[in-house]
């Protein structure tokens, strides 16, 4: 089997196409957790704060030079903030799926195949001879 066939076959296999959708899923849905926390979850929380924006919190450390440096703490909080509104969104998400799963009826039964049917005969007959 070449390389190229191999990497074929990895490539179709379940797993790495419902990864793939995974992330595309997953790439389109960060602008929408974006657009949420920063115009509908931030505001509110900066107003509680006293009108405090996080992106602009930072700590200046003296330098030798009058600009200093920045460590922009408020920039990690936000980012901080949206991983864990985007962690539970996709948790409500999962929950969600799964429970639809749960409450979806169940597939009826396929019919057995006739080598399933034979087998089955050939099963009762020996146990009828014991």
């Amino acid at each position: 089997m070449g390389v190229i066939q191999e990497f074929r076959d990895f490539a179709m296999r379940g797993n790495v196409v419902d990864l793939a959708i995974g992330v595309i899923m997953g790439a389109a849905f960060a602008p929408i957790v974006s657009t949420l926390v920063e115009n509908i979850i931030m505001p509110p929380i900066g107003y509680m704060m006293a009108g405090v924006d996080f992106s602009s919190l930072a700590v200046t450390l003296p330098t030798p030079t009058d600009d200093g440096v920045l460590i922009k703490y408020g920039v990690f909080l936000n980012a901080l903030i949206k991983f864990v509104i985007t962690a539970f969104a996709i948790f409500l998400l999962v929950k969600a799926i799964n429970r639809m799963k749960k409450t979806a009826p169940a597939a009826a039964a396929a019919e057995p195949t006739p080598s399933e049917v034979y087998l089955k005969e050939i099963r009762d007959a020996l146990v009828m001879r014991k």
